[in-house]
Formats: C-alpha cells, structure tokens, sequence
C-alpha cells in the first residue's frame, strides 16, 4: 500500500440528489492503492449510488472524485478507466470464455497478438484455463464470476468496483469463493470498492470498512475497530450476529452488550428465564427473559444451566447509547 501524498482514490463531500431526495450526503472517503474497502449498509443506503458515482455512470450533486490527486469531474467512464463487476455477470451467452474475454479488448482495437498475450495471462491468474472454450450456460455460478472478473481486470484498470458481485451465488459457495477473490483483487496497484449488504462477506474481504445508513457515511475503520467500538447504535446493531442485546435500563440511555460478553452462572446480576435454546455445534444461542427484556447468549454447547440462572458481565464490555439520538455515550 502507498503511502505517497495524493496517491489512490479520494471521494470529497461526494453527494448526489434525484427529486429532492438525497441518496449520498456528502460522503468523505479514501481508498489506498491495493487496498479493498467495503461499502456495507442496508438497502437503500448509497453503497450502489457511491460506485455509480465514481465511474461516472451518474453526475454528481456535489463533492470531487479524486484518483492520485487529479478531479475525475467531467470524464467519461471510459476516460477514467474503471472496471466494474455486477451481481449480474453479463456474459454474452452465444460466445467461449474466451469469446467474452476477447471482445471488449478487440472492440477497443488491441493488436490480436497482445490480446491473446493478455487473455492467457488473465486465464492463468483465475484458473480458468481449461474452461477457455466453453460458454457461460457450461459453468457453474462460481465460475461465471471469475469470467466476469477476468474481464475487469483485462482491461488493466486503474479503480476496481464491484458491486455485490457473490449476492446470486449460494451460501457455500461465496464462503469457497471469498478467499479467492481477495488473492486476486487485494494488494495489486488499484485501489478497490467492495459493496455488500452481507456483514460475513465484508469482514471477510475487506481491509476497512465504510458502514452507510441513509446516504450518511456512520463510521469507517477495520472490521474490529467497529465491531469491538461502534461510533454509534446503528453500528452496533448492525454489526454482530447474532445481534448485541440493547437494554433500556435508566433514563435516556440504553445499555449494549454483545451476546458472547454475557456469563451464565448463578451469581450474577440480573436473573433470568431460559426460554428456548438453538444449537450452533461449537456453541449455542440461548434466549433468556429478564426484568430488562429478552437477551441473547452465546456459551459453549456443554455450558450447564443453573436451577436458578443469572447473568453476569464486565464493565469493560458495557456499549452505552442516548436513547434518542443513538450517539455513542461514555461508559
């Protein structure tokens, strides 16, 4: 990763507007050369409308798109030489692999000699090799993907967005397929957007993270930076399955605490009724009814259940909130 001045992707106040209705708020954000940065958030919250904006598919209300220093504003999509990758793979059903590969480089006029140089290097790098002259209804989901990748990365880009790229594929499969698209995309030159609404898959390929929620940027940092301290409730809540346990147990303020910071015993502060177990394999989830509403907790599966159960915890794992605004409060 680079550490020269201007280098990478910079996004200043970047905001857009249809209708009077704000879809990005003036979004501040920097992705360093080889760095993955997931854009993660709910439906609707801008992750899409951010990686529109950046390849210019879309103007913007306001804001700059910066690549080493220099404004994007005005430049086609084309000229600012972004590859992006959909949850739709949009490969031409009548043509190989190699077909897909070797059009958009033949379309732009490449000398065939350096297509077919470049088209075998991109086939090697994927391992798609010995699938180069089968068509797209020949693959499996996993395998499409990688072809839709392929052709990205063929055209030697230099900013890397793709958006929701495993959302049509199966829960196995992403899981096998994660750890490979990081090997590929992660530590080249270009700095690279990762948008998901699926928490596992941001953890799971992204150096940062930049948590959105109604256009507005909630905080940015490493998965654990905001797991372990959320600038607020909404980060909190979102981040963590299962879900932290919010309590309203004083005026004004609401109490957080993740499922696995609760102790079982039958000297701790708060009783409780078990009200349902689910079994997890290496741990299970029990449900508990208490004088401050219903709690998640994560145990062991051979944890024992006391006669009378109580739950206890840390200070040092206490995640306080103001009830209305949701901001983060001191302990």
């Amino acid at each position: 990763m680079s550490s020269r001045s201007g280098a990478g992707l910079e996004l200043r106040q970047l905001g857009r507007e249809v209708g009077g209705r704000c879809l990005l708020d003036r979004l501040d954000l920097q992705v360093a050369p080889g760095e993955c940065v997931a854009l993660l958030g709910p439906s609707g919250c801008g992750k899409s409308t951010t990686l529109r904006l950046v390849a210019g598919l879309d103007p913007a209300s306001g804001g700059q798109v910066l690549l080493d220093g220099v404004d994007l504003s005005g430049r086609s999509p084309g000229e600012r030489q972004v590859a992006m990758v959909f949850q739709s793979y949009a490969l031409y059903p009548h043509l190989s692999v190699e077909g897909n590969l070797d059009l958009g480089l033949k379309v732009r006029g490449m000398a065939r000699r350096e297509r077919q140089r470049r088209i075998d290097a991109t086939l090697e790098l994927l391992q798609l090799g010995e699938l180069r002259q089968r068509r797209p209804a020949q693959l499996s989901g996993g395998q499409r993907q990688r072809v839709a990748l392929a052709r990205a990365l063929l055209r030697q880009p230099r900013i890397v967005l793709l958006d929701e790229p495993m959302s049509n594929l199966d829960a196995q499969l992403r899981e096998d397929l994660r750890p490979e698209l990081r090997r590929l995309l992660c530590g080249r030159e270009q700095p690279v957007i990762y948008v998901t609404h699926d928490q596992q898959e941001a953890v799971g390929m992204a150096d940062r993270i930049a948590l959105l929620d109604a256009g507005r940027l909630q905080q940015v940092g490493s998965p654990r930076e905001l797991y372990t301290n959320p600038a607020n409730r909404f980060v909190a809540a979102f981040l963590g399955r299962p879900a932290i346990n919010l309590l309203t147990i004083e005026p004004g303020r609401q109490l957080g605490l993740r499922p696995e910071h609760l102790r079982l015993g039958d000297d701790g502060a708060l009783a409780a009724r078990l009200l349902r177990r689910e079994w997890w394999g290496h741990q299970q989830l029990l449900w508990f009814d208490s004088q401050w509403g219903t709690l998640r907790v994560l145990t062991a599966p051979e944890a024992p259940m006391p006669q009378e159960p109580r739950l206890g915890w840390q200070r040092q794992h206490e995640l306080w909130f103001d009830t209305e605004s949701g901001a983060r409060l001191a302990a």
